[in-house]
């Protein structure tokens, strides 16, 4: 069974099979859940399967909408289904637009919903092995820095977000 997703096809916002919006380039919609227990976000490492970017660091969630569904449905029913969190209250902080190759042919050019959620120390994760292989806390600075001298073991998206949105998700403290 093929994923639809909604994307832009010449103007229009239309349901496409999510492998076709990314080998098009096709503009559509996504989320981007960063969870966050003071300073420290969670952020996962995505599965050796997954289509694209396999193997490397992710904020804590990120996928599309199913057609039909609202962002803030999406973001929670990722949370669960990738990390097995439940319960958590979701802030929408920002809308951004971003195009990156994604490797073998791919691009992910998103409109994207970016939401932040703040957790106690005591989450449980149950990592969803077909999503994500782990998932680890750092501090943002850290974080930032870890990007800065291995780049590569990050997602395009992830990287996109702490150079060009970093302000807008995590507040004006993360300008620096």
């Amino acid at each position: 069974m093929s994923v639809m997703i909604p994307a832009w096809v010449n103007g229009e916002l239309t349901p496409v099979e999510k492998l076709e919006a990314h080998r098009k380039g096709l503009p559509h919609k996504a989320i981007s859940v960063f969870v966050m227990e003071g300073d420290k976000v969670l952020i996962q490492r995505r599965a050796l399967g997954k289509y694209h970017t396999p193997g490397f660091w992710a904020n804590t969630c990120c996928t599309h909408p199913d057609w039909g569904e609202s962002a803030q449905d999406c973001a929670t029913r990722r949370l669960r289904e990738e990390l097995g969190i439940t319960g958590l209250t979701l802030t929408h902080r920002d809308r951004v637009e971003y195009r990156a190759d994604v490797g073998n042919g791919l691009v992910e050019h998103e409109i994207v919903d970016i939401f932040t959620a703040p957790a106690g120390p005591d989450l449980k994760l149950d990592l969803n092995p077909d999503e994500v292989m782990d998932a680890r806390w750092i501090a943002l600075p850290d974080l930032m820095r870890e990007v800065e001298e291995n780049a590569g073991a990050y997602t395009p998206w992830l990287r996109i977000y702490l150079a060009r949105h970093r302000e807008s998700i995590f507040g004006e403290d993360a300008a620096v």
